[in-house]
């Protein structure tokens, strides 16, 4: 994949810092080191690196993040944390998520990270995407940063079996061949001029932030369990996210703030 017209497109932007490679291990990985060897001088901006494939991908947990050369968006944002109060860094991730739902309008939010199709394995969510951000604290001159992977299906073709059930890609849901330089830069513009602005120390409030990604979830609303972080599992009705992006959780009659967990969806919405 070429992503010159990404690069020109986002001349200008604070994303100018745009390259892309055919192969690495990490593309977080890599991040990092493009960060700590910026020159402390320079004014703290944000770099974007895409790969067409990674030999070492993971997920949340850990987990592993596989895919057939060319055929997702495999890209790792590093933003500097200067311009945005800390009280709102855990929010990033959801930034990341709507401009995401920007760039492919199919596209729903389930928390806390995953984008879905919506009813596409018949009736069930079939995953697309998945945004991972993780905090660099003090990365040398660039002092506090998140690097956030993002990882989406655009052109597989056609799924294997045995994600069939589970996942699902861009070119499929929309019939034909993705554009993926184009969905990469649609995704940044969107982070640059609409949402990061609403994450700055001059925003008043992040509500539009919320309630944008409120009305672009998968999950608000529907009956989930909740694999919590002490090994125990939640069942009751996701029912609103909070300020920092937690999501709320009615069980039994009383509300739950969950902050870290796995999400399943018990029943179509």
């Amino acid at each position: 994949m070429s992503f010159e017209r990404a690069k020109a497109t986002l001349s200008g932007t604070r994303f100018a810092d745009f390259r892309w490679v055919e192969e690495t291990a990490s593309t977080n990985a890599d991040m990092v080191e493009i960060l700590r060897t910026q020159d402390p001088s320079e004014d703290r901006r944000p770099a974007v690196l895409v790969a067409d494939h990674q030999t070492a991908g993971r997920g949340r947990r850990d987990r592993a993040w596989d895919s057939p050369p060319r055929a997702s968006i495999l890209m790792s944002i590093g933003l500097p944390l200067v311009a945005i109060d800390r009280e709102r860094w855990s929010l990033v991730n959801a930034a990341v998520a709507l401009a995401a739902v920007d760039a492919a309008p199919d596209l729903r939010v389930k928390w806390p990270n995953d984008l879905v199709a919506p009813g596409a394995g018949g009736g069930a969510d079939l995953k697309v995407g998945g945004i991972l951000a993780e905090l660099h604290q003090d990365l040398g001159g660039m002092g506090d940063c998140l690097i956030v992977g993002v990882g989406l299906n655009v052109n597989w073709g056609r799924m294997p079996e045995d994600l069939a059930d589970t996942a699902t890609s861009l070119d499929i849901l929309l019939g034909g061949d993705v554009d993926a330089d184009v969905i990469v830069s649609d995704l940044l513009i969107s982070l640059d001029s609409r949402w990061l602005p609403r994450l700055g120390r001059s925003a008043p409030t992040v509500e539009e932030l919320l309630d944008a990604y409120r009305s672009r979830s998968a999950t608000i609303g529907r009956e989930v369990r909740v694999a919590l972080a002490d090994g125990s599992e939640l069942d009751g009705t996701a029912v609103d996210i909070d300020a920092t992006g937690a999501l709320v959780v009615e069980a039994a009659g009383e509300r739950r703030t969950i902050t870290v967990g796995d999400v399943v969806h018990l029943r179509p919405a």
